[in-house]
């Protein structure tokens, strides 16, 4: 009789984690992918004329949601803008009164970021890819490996990003933006997308 209850409660016990781990999972995954600031993200995004996922995939790769988030490359903020960069997308904005204090300011580094994203997008012709290397590495690297034919065959696409560090910038970023639309499929619908 013992054995059976050892077996009862032992099944018991399996049937319930089954039950709860899908529960479990999806909160550790969601845990993990965190959503914040996504009024303003579909804002700037709509504004720019961006998918509001790439940017939280953008935003999860380069800061991970964490506002005041710093880089070794001095790079600021949730979308990681270093001080020249912010300047001069501050000046074409016709910001008035911007100062790089400013970039740990969701709203103001949403707006930078998103707009210098879609500044890149439009100098690459749309190429979701480009962009990404030239928001990581730079346009200037990414001109260069678009005429360097161990890089590009074409000129116009890049079959090899040299860079170890942009090579899985962009991998990540394009992962985490799947990510996104699969584990928050309505978000942007609740905010009236």
């Amino acid at each position: 009789m013992k054995g059976k209850t050892v077996w009862l409660i032992l099944l018991a016990i399996i049937v319930l984690c089954a039950f709860l781990a899908p529960v479990v999972y999806d909160r550790i995954i969601k845990m993990l992918y965190p959503v914040a600031y996504e009024q303003t993200v579909l804002e700037h995004a709509r504004r720019n004329e961006l998918d509001p996922y790439l940017v939280l995939g953008l935003i999860k790769a380069e800061s991970n949601f964490v506002c005041d988030a710093q880089s070794h490359k001095e790079a600021k903020g949730l979308m990681q803008l270093t001080d020249s960069t912010a300047e001069w997308v501050a000046g074409k904005m016709g910001m008035e009164n911007f100062s790089v204090g400013q970039l740990s300011d969701p709203e103001v580094n949403i707006s930078l970021g998103c707009w210098y994203l879609k500044h890149l997008l439009d100098s690459y012709d749309g190429d979701q890819t480009l962009a990404l290397c030239a928001y990581n590495a730079g346009s200037g690297n990414v001109d260069k490996w678009l005429s360097d034919t161990r890089y590009s065959l074409d000129g116009e696409t890049l079959d090899a990003i040299p860079f170890p560090e942009t090579r899985n910038y962009v991998q990540n970023t394009e992962k985490y933006t799947k990510q996104y639309k699969k584990l928050y499929p309505s978000l942007f619908d609740k905010l009236g997308s």
